[in-house]
This record gives C-alpha cells, sequence and structure tokens, in this order.
C-alpha cells in the first residue's frame, strides 16, 4: 500500500508542485489525443501561472511531501445547482494504484449529499471514460467542440 495524504492547497510551493502535475500530466495523457501543436501551447510556465491563480476547492494527493495529483471542484457555469468536477490529473507513474479513485471519492465526500457532479471528458480518452463510469459517472448526452476536440459530459448524483 501506498502511503499518501490528501489535503488542502495551502502554499505558494504546492502551486508551484500542482502546476508541475498539471503540465506533466497534459503531456502524458493528451500526447496522442491532441493535436501536437495545440499541446506545445502548454507550458509550464503557464500551468504554474493558472495554478497561482486558482486556489480554491483544490485537494492535493502527496506521497512523501511530494505532490502527485490534484483534484479541483467547483460550481458549473452551466448548469443550476450543479457542481462540476473541473479538474482531476495524476501523475502517470501513480495510475493504476487507486489513488485517482481516493483522489475523487475525497474530492466528492466534499459536498452537499445528492448534489448533482458533471464533469467533461475528451471523447477519444477512453482510459478516463472507464475510470469515471467505475466511479458511477454516466452520460448525459451532451457534447460541445473545442480546439483540440470534443468533449462529452458525464454525470453523477451523490
Amino acid at each position: 500500500m501506498i502511503n499518501y495524504k490528501i489535503v488542502p492547497l495551502t502554499t505558494e510551493s504546492e502551486m508551484d508542485e500542482k502546476g508541475y502535475v498539471h503540465w506533466k500530466s497534459w503531456h502524458e495523457t493528451y500526447e496522442c489525443l491532441m493535436p501536437e501543436n495545440y499541446l506545445n501551447g502548454i507550458t509550464l510556465e503557464r500551468c504554474v501561472k493558472m495554478a497561482h491563480k486558482w486556489t480554491e476547492n483544490v485537494l492535493l494527493l502527496k506521497i512523501d511531501g511530494k505532490v502527485v495529483g490534484f483534484s479541483c471542484i467547483g460550481k458549473s457555469k452551466d448548469e443550476y445547482n450543479t457542481e462540476e468536477l473541473i479538474a482531476i490529473y495524476l501523475l502517470k507513474d501513480y495510475h493504476g494504484k487507486k489513488l485517482g479513485f481516493e483522489l475523487l471519492s475525497k474530492t466528492i465526500s466534499q459536498l452537499s449529499p445528492n448534489m448533482r457532479i458533471v464533469l467533461w471528458v475528451l471523447k477519444d480518452n477512453n482510459r478516463a471514460i472507464k475510470f469515471y463510469e467505475r466511479f458511477g459517472f454516466t452520460f448525459t448526452g451532451k457534447e460541445k467542440s473545442l480546439p483540440f476536440g470534443t468533449e462529452l459530459q458525464m454525470e453523477i448524483k451523490k
């Protein structure tokens, strides 16, 4: 069993580490799913800047004091009385160890009971889709087109 902690984001150094995890996991996850020129625009500097800008409702997954994953949840901009899983990222070295499931469980446990939760997932990201389905998410039928592909909306009722 891996010894880990899931904690709120609090320090500047954690923000830097979150930015690194965001950048690295994007490149690890989307390498074959997004156009190379779009992915090249996702720079470490840009991700660290975003990590310092968006600090609310962020949980970090830490192993030996090092941030290896994070999640962020907030009110949906599209739907009334709905929470949105804005991000959940985990470095590839930690995939398949049930850490993503633990992080998502902790994230969702902090919400009000009976809350509807939505997320958007890249249509061709089969690994993520299977992960969310195992957790209980289902497709809503909504789709949106973005510069890097089509995203599908999934939901779960807590």
